[in-house]
């Protein structure tokens, strides 16, 4: 089996390298599978110049940016290595991350039109009927999409920016464990009873399962994830 890498396409000339690199970068590292055991997380700097088709100065630029954000961690003498977290520091930011959800789910159930609602129904249009095992690839990537759509609905812009910046880390392993110990099928499951609370208008229900099904991610890092340190 291959080893999870990056994977990257030159920069457009049409705005700056710096800032260009940096978003394809932030793209492929958070696109990229790094608790995979076999995962290369330490990046070439000649390589990924001649991918991006820029010069180091630039590249190094945005690889600066990206260790402010704590995705990659810069070695003097060593080179540069894509960041993975600690079992405690994911744990956390999925903590931080169920407050933050829930929040968004009340702020829905209170102001969200029923056409932005019944979105979320859609997302998973493919799946109420099962499936979720045989297409786990497509359901990940859909599971992703149906929480960020809670956060753009809640229209608290803060409320989205802080939790996307946990998102950048939390994606990872959100992706690596929707195939562990059964969790799909049961997050299809949840994900119906918070689209029916939030059609229903009932904030504090809504609320409370939104954060109920992260806090299970949480209880599952802890109790399964035994390849994070």
């Amino acid at each position: 089996m291959a080893s999870p890498q990056l994977i990257l396409q030159p920069v457009s000339e049409n705005i700056s390298l710096k800032d260009k690199s940096h978003g394809i970068l932030k793209s492929a590292i958070t696109a990229m599978d790094i608790y995979a055991t076999n995962a290369q997380l330490k990046l070439d700097e000649r390589k990924l110049s001649e991918q991006l088709g820029i010069s180091r100065t630039p590249l190094r630029e945005a690889l600066a940016r990206l260790e402010e954000e704590g995705l990659v961690t810069i070695v003097p003498r060593m080179g540069v290595y894509i960041t993975r977290k600690t079992k405690q520091e994911i744990i956390e930011m999925i903590t931080v991350w169920a407050a933050l959800e829930s929040m968004a789910a009340r702020l829905i159930a209170e102001n969200a039109s029923d056409m932005e609602i019944a979105s979320l129904r859609v997302i998973f249009s493919d799946f109420w009927d099962g499936g979720v095992a045989a297409r786990i690839d497509e359901y990940s990537d859909l599971n992703i999409r149906f929480h960020q759509t809670i956060l753009e609905l809640s229209r608290c812009q803060l409320l989205k920016e802080t939790a996307d910046k946990l998102f950048l880390h939390m994606r990872g392993i959100r992706a690596r464990t929707i195939n562990e110990e059964d969790r799909a099928s049961r997050s299809i499951i949840d994900h119906l009873s918070i689209i029916e609370a939030l059609e229903s208008r009932d904030a504090e229900l809504a609320e409370n399962l939104v954060r109920e099904h992260a806090l299970n991610l949480a209880n599952h890092v802890e109790k399964y994830v035994d390849y994070l340190s």
